[in-house]
Order: structure tokens, then sequence, then C-alpha cells
């Protein structure tokens, strides 16, 4: 079994509190994976309270994003039609989304492929537990459907992904 998992592709990451011109730049290139996907698709969604500021995540990136139920919670209207699996997660990594694969599809994936934001916070984190999880599945990352904070951290994540023999598209 083939799964995709589009990792945050919310309103807050593309253009709201957290966005930037590569996340604007990617939601057409994920919609034209989407499109032609052949597989099984689950969309991970960042989830926040009205605590933010006071939880750890907010006191070191103090930027209120994501709070459950506004606008920049959403996924972006473009990729809306492709959401039919999703999990909320209130973390960057989400350590129940290897069950949730499990749970959803009915099977052990042979290879998931990653995209989404941020590259370097919550890609990583999710292709890191993925991988470790199934160590015999093909885990990769499409490096032309994800952005990072900044091009160079988006390249750093990258190459440390690809030290932990995830592969890099």
């Amino acid at each position: 079994m083939k799964v995709l998992v589009v990792v945050d592709m919310q309103n807050d990451f593309i253009d709201g509190a957290l966005g930037s011109p590569e996340a604007i730049g990617i939601v057409e290139k994920v919609k034209k994976k989407l499109e032609g996907f052949e597989g099984e698709v689950l969309f991970t969604q960042d989830n926040h309270g009205e605590d933010y500021l006071a939880t750890q995540e907010g006191k070191k990136l103090p930027v209120p994003h994501c709070i459950r139920n506004t606008k920049g919670w959403e996924i972006c209207g473009a990729l809306q039609p492709y959401v039919k699996n999703c999990i909320t997660k209130e973390t960057f990594g989400s350590v129940v989304l290897p069950e949730c694969l499990f749970d959803y599809f009915g099977e052990e994936p042979d290879e998931i492929e990653l995209v989404g934001l941020c590259t370097d916070i919550c890609v990583i984190s999710n292709a890191m537990i993925l991988k470790a999880a199934f160590p015999e599945a093909v885990v990769a990352v499409d490096s032309s459907c994800c952005a990072g904070v900044s091009p160079e951290s988006h390249q750093n994540a990258l190459s440390a992904m690809a030290a932990v023999q995830i592969e890099i598209r």
C-alpha cells in the first residue's frame, strides 16, 4: 500500500500568521500531486487552543497560529476537496500517526511519501516517526512540495532526513 501524508497545509502556515512566499508557492504543486496520486491520502492538521502562548511551544514560538476552529486552522481551500482522512496533532510530530495509518487503511504501508509544511519542523518530525515505525517501508519526501521556515532550513532538513535513509525526491 502506498500512502501520501499531507502535513499541515493550513492557512496560517501558507499566507497567515506563519506564512511565506515559499509556502504559497507549493500549494498548486501539492494539489497536482493529489490529483495524480494513486494510493491512500492522510492529512495532518496542527491544532492549538486559546492557551497556546502558555504552552512550551508558545513560549518558544510566541506567534499564535492554527487555533482550533479559526480560518488559520483550516486546511487551505485549494486542497479541501482532497481531505477525506485527517488527524489533528498538538505537537510537531504525531506519535499516533503510524497507528492512524493502520487504523484508516487496514495494513502497513509499503511506501509513505510526505509533502507539506514546514519541512524543518513538522515534516521532518513526522518523517522520522514514520521511518522508526515502519523501518522496511520506503519513506520519502517530495522536496518540491514542501517549504521550510526559510530556504536554508528547508535544505538543512532535507539533508538531515537523507542521513537517516528517508528518500528525498
